[in-house]
């Protein structure tokens, strides 16, 4: 027994979560901007909804979380300095804390840059970390608030450091775009083209709207190992070449 994941098509492109403990049904809504497609995943599995987590304030991950908790009567967590600007935020979480969700663990990582208050949520056990907007499959956020050194610590450090074979579940549907411009950056990379290949077969099956999207036509998870291999800022062997990697993404 473990973890089911499952994926919820959100706005445009977004990635919500629904994790749920095989054993008790018990689960945790992860970065949610819509709350109908939720509620029609969460009927659909009889889930119990405890707990509501967010990885960082951005509304696109954020909006339905107070007419979710209002529905599940369950708090809202985020890290401790967004609790003004979170909507919906109840607890306050940081580094190293601890998360219950049935008979399940995960642990916060803190991975600020993209966003100052940016968290991951690590469920050692399942093998699956949710990133939110800091890793994406192939790529990586803006940088909004914080430094390249930053992003260096939380994208080749800290998630670096997670098993190979640890699931990668980030916030959006951006994986051929990055796979696109991983190739400018290692155009040799034979590992990048194969991936990008296998992208954009499964993209070309995509629905029309996103909200009808099914598992065939998304590219979400990966793994740890994948990234290492195929994305440009994870294999980056600096802060500084991290930092002139994301300044050429910016305008590509």
């Amino acid at each position: 027994m473990g973890l089911q994941i499952e994926r919820i098509p959100t706005f445009g492109d977004n990635y919500t979560y629904l994790v749920i403990c095989d054993e008790t049904k018990q689960a945790a809504i992860i970065d949610a901007p819509e709350d109908e497609p939720v509620i029609r995943r969460v009927e659909a599995t009889g889930a119990e909804v405890k707990l509501i987590l967010s990885t960082h304030h951005h509304f696109d991950h954020s909006k339905a979380n107070p007419e979710l908790a209002r529905r599940y009567g369950a708090p809202v967590y985020g890290h401790v300095s967004d609790s003004e600007r979170l909507p919906g935020m109840t607890h306050g979480i940081d580094e190293g804390d601890k998360i219950q969700v049935g008979n399940q663990s995960a642990r916060v990582l803190f991975i600020p840059s993209h966003t100052s208050g940016h968290v991951a949520y690590v469920f050692d056990e399942a093998k699956a970390v949710f990133t939110g907007d800091m890793l994406f499959a192939a790529g990586c956020g803006r940088l909004f608030e914080g430094t390249a050194q930053m992003m260096y610590d939380a994208l080749c450090i800290k998630l670096a450091a997670l098993p190979d074979d640890t699931l990668v579940y980030c916030g959006h549907e951006y994986t051929e775009g990055n796979l696109r411009f991983a190739l400018t950056v290692e155009p040799d990379n034979a590992e990048i083209k194969k991936r990008h290949a296998a992208v954009r077969d499964i993209r070309a099956k995509a629905a029309a709207d996103w909200h009808d999207a099914t598992p065939a036509e998304m590219t979400i998870p990966s793994t740890i190992r994948t990234e290492k291999a195929t994305n440009p800022f994870m294999r980056a062997e600096s802060a500084a070449e991290l930092g002139r990697i994301r300044t050429l993404k910016d305008s590509f």
